[in-house]
């Protein structure tokens, strides 16, 4: 009975918890709470102590606590609270949040019934195997394999399962004695509320290089068009300047307008002719 009777007080504090926090935290992340050990939670709580805070709660007193605060977005999100979650209130950019804790996953070795948090690849050369009853276990899960030096050599690269697809008992067994640590362990936001905006996996989970890539050909092609349609804005300014002082010289140029600014090229332009009608004539006889 004693545990009871105190069970509704912690449950209220956890209740009014939540509440406090949606308040001094500008965003809402929710990670699941898949194959994250302990020490991982520890460490990442320390590691973000500043602007972060990481909650584990019953999803319908989370969901409760949230909508008593009228939590912008709280719509958005209300059916996507299932299983063990992870209530992560943070101050810090829900994409940087996330980079960061992938950065932060470790490799664990496969078990049967294991999800493939990503696609699980045998790279070719040599597994150090003596030829044997393992040869069967190989050609089972679709490697080509060759013996060479009295080992087993793996004749290419070789995908073994997809990303999201579940693994046999056996593919385990034959990555575990291949040292393959397939699953990332650690915390991956599934989802976050940003601004009133719902932000995906997917979405949050940056390909940076390709980001950068994407922002600097949007920069030059966004240059290239200001400069071209003679639109001011003070980045391009200077070479809309450049570009307006060559037209108006290649113009004066071209029209024989003359000024201390194009007198130079104008002479040498009409020496240039002048040299040139100098050969025609030669040509013909006159000296």
């Amino acid at each position: 009975m004693s545990k009871r009777t105190s069970y509704p007080a912690k449950k209220e504090q956890m209740f009014k918890r939540i509440q406090s926090l949606s308040k001094e935290y500008k965003y809402l992340c929710v990670a699941k709470l898949e194959k994250v050990r302990s020490v991982q939670l520890m460490m990442l709580r320390k590691m973000l102590r500043n602007d972060t805070r990481l909650t584990v709660i019953k999803n319908r007193v989370a969901l409760k606590a949230l909508k008593k605060v009228k939590l912008e977005g709280i719509e958005k999100i209300e059916d996507k609270f299932s299983g063990q979650i992870l209530l992560i209130f943070t101050n810090q950019n829900p994409f940087k949040l996330s980079i960061l804790l992938s950065k932060n996953k470790v490799s664990l070795p496969a078990k049967a019934g294991d999800v493939a948090s990503e696609d699980i690849l045998i790279p070719a050369g040599n597994t150090g195997l003596a030829p044997g009853p393992v040869l069967s276990e190989f050609k089972e899960a679709n490697v080509p394999t060759k013996i060479d030096g009295g080992s087993i050599w793996i004749s290419k690269d070789t995908i073994v399962a997809k990303k999201g697809e579940v693994i046999s008992p056996k593919l385990a067994g034959l990555l575990n004695r291949l040292n393959i640590k397939p699953i990332k362990a650690g915390l991956t936001i599934t989802f976050a509320l940003m601004e009133n905006t719902l932000l995906s996996e997917n979405e949050l989970l940056l390909d940076l290089e390709k980001f950068s890539e994407d922002l600097q050909r949007a920069y030059f092609e966004a240059r290239n068009l200001a400069i071209n349609s003679s639109y001011y804005t003070k980045e391009v300014i200077r070479d809309l300047l450049s570009k307006a002082y060559l037209d108006a010289q290649n113009l004066a140029i071209n029209s024989d307008y003359i000024s201390k600014d194009d007198i130079e090229q104008l002479l040498a332009k009409y020496q240039s002719k002048a040299k040139t009608l100098y050969e025609l004539l030669k040509e013909k006889g006159y000296n």
